[in-house]
């Protein structure tokens, strides 16, 4: 399969800003006794989301504006969601 570099393009911005997400979920984790893990979750999620939808862009799949991460695993070729467990 074969991407234009538009698309390529903006699958690096959602993995930049899934890489954000991951980022700030392993720096709020070392704050240990006092970290507040609901943030850790939230940031945590938010990767998750913004990798699926790196991989729907580039595998041309719409999806709709959604933070639910079962419907967008839905929307996936199985071969790929089995990766996110």
């Amino acid at each position: 399969m074969s991407a234009s570099p538009e698309r390529i393009e903006v699958v690096r911005q959602w993995v930049a800003k899934a890489e954000n997400d991951l980022r700030n979920a392993e720096h709020t984790l070392k704050m240990k006794e006092d970290c507040p893990l609901d943030t850790v979750c939230f940031h945590a999620q938010q990767c998750a989301e913004k990798l699926m939808k790196a991989w729907l862009v580039f595998l041309g799949i719409d999806f709709p504006k959604t933070h639910d991460l079962t419907e967008l695993a839905a929307l996936l070729p199985k071969k790929i969601v089995s990766q996110f467990r």
